[in-house]
């Protein structure tokens, strides 16, 4: 991903790319697009995206996605095997692309059929796993329509929109379009209900797309902190990480750090700090020292959290990461002065 803060952390590794889609590809449904009805034409189309496959069958199956007369089973199967070419061929990616397909792909994203749209949807972020098939894509009004799969399509179509933004945010031109589009609240939408794999992915887009002030301050409003809050203190989501670090996003906002603090991220975060991984005290630590950075109040609170002893016990362990313990060091610096201050004053 290559986001890296300005302090040094480098988040990236805790975000898996969304790759080419993962989904059902065996499932009845689809196999009965194929000859037969039984998989095996589905299973013999796959061996062959391995291969070499012509641009002139490319080009038909784009006509037939095309063709106002042609029937919704055979645009099915058409944007099926698109789907199904670029997900087994980089090359194929490519070649699809150059061959027109993008804007009839695009205009699958709003058929009333919903697997027609989750084929539509699939063959698009499969494309997009090419950087030069990003701005092609965004080009043929492929963010608003991919929005509205993400708040209303199959669990597999908003999954894979997700992902579909995701390679579209890697532009940096497009994370403010993608964030005023509306893809923010749907994707923390995605973030509260989705599956293991729905949740992964709202939250690598989510931390894309908060490169930005704004997308950052549509994430508070659309109430990404509680939903992330959620994940970190549970030790079984297996989201653990990314929460954390979307989190901390959050909170390099002024609006982010009053909602984070309003919804009892202190003590959540202290539990990380006391319990989490070396990677999840670190990111703990820098959220802490974020938040009380420019608030005596929030300062207070973090110290009577018990905060001190903590950060002392882990700037001292020999366990940890360099970086955790200097953050530590900062940030029980910055609690001393707090206490100093209240000491004075009385």
């Amino acid at each position: 991903m290559g986001r890296v803060y300005s302090d040094g952390g480098d988040f990236s590794g805790a975000f898996s790319e969304c790759n080419s889609d993962v989904s059902g590809e065996f499932s009845s449904t689809s196999s009965s697009s194929f000859v037969g009805g039984d998989g095996g034409g589905l299973h013999r189309f796959l061996v062959s995206c391995t291969t070499d496959y012509s641009d002139e069958v490319v080009r038909k199956l784009i006509s037939e996605l095309e063709s106002p007369s042609a029937s919704v089973e055979s645009q099915r199967r058409a944007a099926m095997e698109l789907r199904l070419l670029g997900k087994h061929s980089p090359e194929n990616r490519l070649r699809i692309a150059a061959a027109g397909a993008v804007a009839p792909l695009v205009a699958l994203l709003s058929h009333a059929d919903p697997q027609l749209q989750e084929h539509g949807v699939t063959a698009l972020l499969n494309l997009a796993i090419c950087d030069e098939n990003k701005a092609p894509i965004a080009a043929a009004g492929a963010v608003r329509p991919l929005v509205v799969a993400l708040r209303t399509g199959t669990p597999t179509a908003r999954e894979n929109a997700a992902c579909a933004l995701l390679r579209l945010a890697q532009l940096d031109d497009l994370r403010a379009a993608i964030g005023r589009s509306g893809a923010i609240p749907g994707l923390v939408a995605l973030l509260e209900s989705g599956g293991p794999r729905g949740k992964k992915d709202a939250a690598t887009a989510l931390y894309t797309l908060l490169a930005t002030r704004d997308n950052k301050v549509r994430s508070i409003e659309a109430g990404v902190v509680r939903p992330l809050l959620d994940l970190m203190a549970d030790s079984e989501s297996g989201m653990v990480d990314k929460a954390a670090y979307v989190l901390h996003s959050i909170v390099e906002v002024a609006e982010g750090r009053a909602v984070a603090v309003a919804e009892d991220a202190i003590p959540v975060l202290m539990e990380l700090v006391e319990g989490g991984t070396p990677r999840q005290k670190e990111t703990a630590i820098r959220s802490l020292h974020e938040i009380c950075r420019e608030s005596a109040i929030y300062r207070r609170m973090v110290t009577d959290e018990g905060a001190i002893p903590a950060l002392i016990a882990l700037s001292q362990s020999q366990a940890g990461t360099n970086r955790a313990k200097q953050k530590a060091e900062a940030l029980i610096e910055l609690l001393r002065e707090q206490q100093t201050a209240g000491t004075l004053r009385r």
